[in-house]
């Protein structure tokens, strides 16, 4: 089974995408194997008031079958971001929060994101962190926002260790404290790989050997990237039928209850 974490379904404020509905997700999808995803809504990154791309979200998925997943996006630093919680998690189903720090005007050192993973943590729900929404080169004129170091994801996950964060479209996690050794390195986090090298720096095997197959969670980023690389990269990895099991959908049913 091939469970897709990384997934979005809606409009991007600063470019077009396709397969951004349900019916060309869940199409895309199916070409491509992939049996769940779990998806936040694209306009939450750039909406002021981004609960209200949740509820679109939720309206979205009404009726569907269940393999698209809803994934809340939250900020903290956003009047009223605790109701907004709480109804995604027990009005909507929402099955993990996500968060943009650098998009919603806020850092990981700030107060309002400890309250948040406290909150969402005592709610059963994983954190969610992309290190980009989008390449900073397709930006336009009007942005600049820069990628979230990776330290700052590591300091945020050593301060909270009962909560369970998942680092989506990261890049150069070797050599960061989020991939030192055993017994250093938090041991609540796990990576998304869709953007990993396979070859180069060979960082994905590197990372399945220095944090085993239990950290890593397939994800695609698609309707903003398509499929196909990271599809390409689990053929390559050379890991074992456990490890792919683990990797493609184990974990990510694990860390989303779904077992």
């Amino acid at each position: 089974m091939l469970f897709d974490i990384n997934a979005y379904l809606g409009t991007f404020a600063l470019r077009e995408l396709r397969h951004n509905d349900v019916p060309g997700l869940s199409a895309l999808m199916q070409r491509k194997g992939i049996h769940r995803a779990l998806v936040s809504a694209a306009e939450a990154i750039t909406w002021k008031d981004c609960h209200s791309a949740n509820r679109l979200l939720s309206e979205r998925l009404t009726g569907t079958d269940g393999n698209i997943l809803p994934c809340a996006v939250i900020n903290p630093a956003y009047a009223g971001w605790r109701r907004d919680l709480e109804e995604a998690a027990s009005g909507m189903g929402m099955r993990a929060v996500k968060l943009y720090p650098h998009w919603h005007g806020y850092s990981l050192g700030d107060q309002c994101a400890d309250e948040m993973v406290r909150a969402a943590t005592d709610l059963g729900l994983p954190v969610l962190i992309p290190v980009r929404a989008v390449d900073r080169r397709q930006l336009g004129w009007l942005f600049d926002v820069p990628d979230i170091p990776l330290t700052d994801i590591a300091t945020l996950a050593a301060r909270h260790p009962d909560a369970r964060f998942v680092v989506l479209n990261g890049l150069g996690f070797t050599g960061s404290p989020l991939a030192s050794r055993e017994g250093e390195r938090p041991d609540n986090c796990w990576i998304e790989i869709s953007r990993l090298p396979l070859f180069i720096s060979r960082e994905l095997p590197v990372l399945l050997e220095t944090l085993g197959a239990g950290r890593l969670l397939f994800g695609t980023g698609m309707p903003f990237k398509y499929p196909d690389p990271v599809l390409l990269k689990m053929e390559k990895l050379g890991a074992s039928q456990s490890e792919t099991r683990a990797i493609c959908g184990e974990n990510a049913a694990a860390l989303l209850g779904l077992t």
